[in-house]
């Protein structure tokens, strides 16, 4: 039951998450934590990926583990692609997802850098 229940929060948690960072940088309100959520997303990736392999995701690697003590064995390395094949049945080419995710992830940095300094700009 508890693994059930993690499964569920993982879900709603890391998908929220993601939402968020590509598109919390829309709004003035919620800038500063995107790019908080934005820099914990590049140090798992790309710091934490220099030990578990790029692009490894904290999340994803904690979910994987309650999926599989429920008995499931997900194939996908990419927490993305698995949504999608989750939501749509699809199962897009893993390469591309891997892909347009990381292209919308450093559009999102952009965005929310120069977005935070724009506003740091204009508050003084």
């Amino acid at each position: 039951m508890w693994y059930q229940f993690l499964n569920i929060f993982f879900f709603v948690f890391h998908t929220l998450f993601t939402l968020f960072n590509i598109t919390g940088w829309l709004f003035r309100a919620t800038r500063k934590w995107n790019l908080v959520t934005l820099s914990l997303t590049a140090f798992s990736w790309f710091v934490l990926g220099i030990w578990f392999g790029w692009g490894y995701c904290l999340c994803t690697d904690w979910h994987w583990d309650v999926r599989e003590r429920l008995g499931y064995h997900d194939q996908q390395n990419s927490y993305i692609h698995f949504l999608l094949l989750q939501l749509t049945g699809i199962n897009f080419n893993e390469t591309l997802v891997n892909n347009v995710t990381l292209v919308v992830f450093l559009i999102s940095v952009i965005m929310s850098i120069w977005l935070n300094i724009r506003d740091r700009k204009r508050k003084r």
